[in-house]
């Protein structure tokens, strides 16, 4: 592993359009909505392509790390708010970034004349934080933080016409479904910890969960692979 604080401005800049929507953007007009949306997306595509080029200079099967600072400590728990770039999260971060700065792009002229875009903006960059916090997280509780932005997002982009009821309805819908996903996604989450917890393992870190992942039994993998497969279907089949 190679320590990288750049990684943090992937989610940062995601961050800073959120704030900015929601305090600044108001007040300037749906215009700079539409300029700085798409921006600080772009942006962040930018530093996930940078940040893809240090990882080829990275040994095979190493990762970049950035651990920004300590979240949880717990007796035996402690757990960082850290993100890691491997070769999975690298394809993963440059498709969200990517993706996600043409939506944006796309949005800028589809919204143009709805007088709610600044909230759609916010939104949709609120969106783009929980997902690459989703695809980064160094941890499961860092990824279950933005898997859980990411059906709270759902649920606000669905019902975003709210003033239809059809709409309204399939928000609602979206977010009911996400929680029962949710549920079991916790309880394999749980077991997963719990398993390894007595095992003097505290830990929630993929690195250290896959370090250890021979003291699992088949049959508690088994079970922990189910339950987090219902919270993917939930959130997937909505």
């Amino acid at each position: 592993m190679v320590n990288d604080s750049g990684l943090r401005w992937i989610v940062i800049l995601p961050l800073l359009g959120v704030l900015f929507h929601a305090f600044v953007a108001p007040r300037l007009g749906r215009r700079s909505s539409s300029l700085l949306g798409p921006a600080v997306i772009g942006v962040a595509f930018a530093c996930a392509a940078a940040a893809f080029v240090r990882l080829l200079g990275v040994e095979e099967g190493g990762a970049l790390v950035d651990r920004m600072f300590p979240w949880i400590e717990a007796g035996h728990l402690k757990v960082a708010a850290g993100l890691r770039f491997d070769a999975l999260s690298a394809v993963m971060a440059l498709i969200v970034t990517g993706v996600g700065f043409l939506i944006h792009v796309y949005s800028a002229g589809y919204m143009e004349h709805d007088e709610d875009s600044v909230r759609y903006f916010l939104y949709l960059n609120l969106f783009m934080l929980s997902m690459l916090l989703l695809v980064l997280g160094d941890s499961i509780l860092v990824f279950f933080v933005g898997w859980e932005g990411v059906g709270l997002c759902s649920y606000l982009l669905i019902g975003f016409w709210y003033e239809k009821n059809e709409n309204a309805d399939a928000g609602k819908k979206a977010f009911i479904v996400n929680r029962v996903g949710d549920a079991g996604f916790l309880l394999g989450l749980l077991l997963l910890f719990w398993t390894l917890g007595e095992k003097g393992v505290w830990t929630l870190d993929f690195a250290e969960l896959r370090a250890h992942a021979d003291l699992i039994s088949p049959a508690v993998a088994t079970a922990a692979a189910l339950l987090l497969f219902v919270g993917a279907t939930g959130k997937s089949a909505q």
